[in-house]
C-alpha cells in the first residue's frame, strides 16, 4: 500500500531501479511504482478473498521470484560480503524466501484439492 504514496515506501527506490532494469528502461519510474502498487494490491486481494487461488498463487510466486533480482542487478546494495554478508536491504529482500515457501505449500495444496474433485 505504501507504494501508492511517493516517498513513503522504504522499498521505493530499489523497486523503481529494479523495474527499470527489468524493462530495459522502457518504463518511467513513477509509472512503474504505481503499476507495482496496483499489482501487489490486486494480488493481495485475490489471496485474501480466495479468488482464483491457483492463478493468484502462481502470479505471487512469479512476483516473489522477481523480488530477488536486485541481488543480480545491484549486488553492491544487497551484499556487504557475498554470499552471506547481507546489507539491511539484502535482508529485507531475503525474508521473501519465507513467502516463497508458503506460496509453494499453498500451490501444492491447491493442486491436491483439484485432484480430489
Amino acid at each position: 500500500m505504501l507504494k501508492f504514496f511517493p516517498g513513503v515506501s522504504p522499498a521505493e527506490t530499489i523497486a523503481m531501479d529494479t523495474i527499470h532494469e527489468l524493462t530495459l528502461g522502457l518504463m518511467r519510474p513513477d509509472i512503474s511504482l504505481i503499476l507495482l502498487a496496483i499489482w501487489e494490491t490486486g494480488l493481495g486481494l485475490l489471496l485474501i478473498f480466495g479468488l482464483l487461488n491457483r492463478f493468484a498463487i502462481t502470479l505471487a510466486l512469479v512476483h516473489m521470484i522477481l523480488t530477488f533480482t536486485p541481488f543480480l542487478f545491484f549486488p553492491e546494495l544487497t551484499f556487504t560480503k557475498a554470499p552471506f554478508g547481507l546489507t539491511l536491504l539484502g535482508q529485507y529482500i531475503m525474508k521473501n524466501i519465507v513467502f516463497l515457501g508458503l506460496l509453494v505449500f499453498l500451490l501444492d495444496k491447491e493442486r491436491k484439492k483439484k485432484k480430489e474433485i
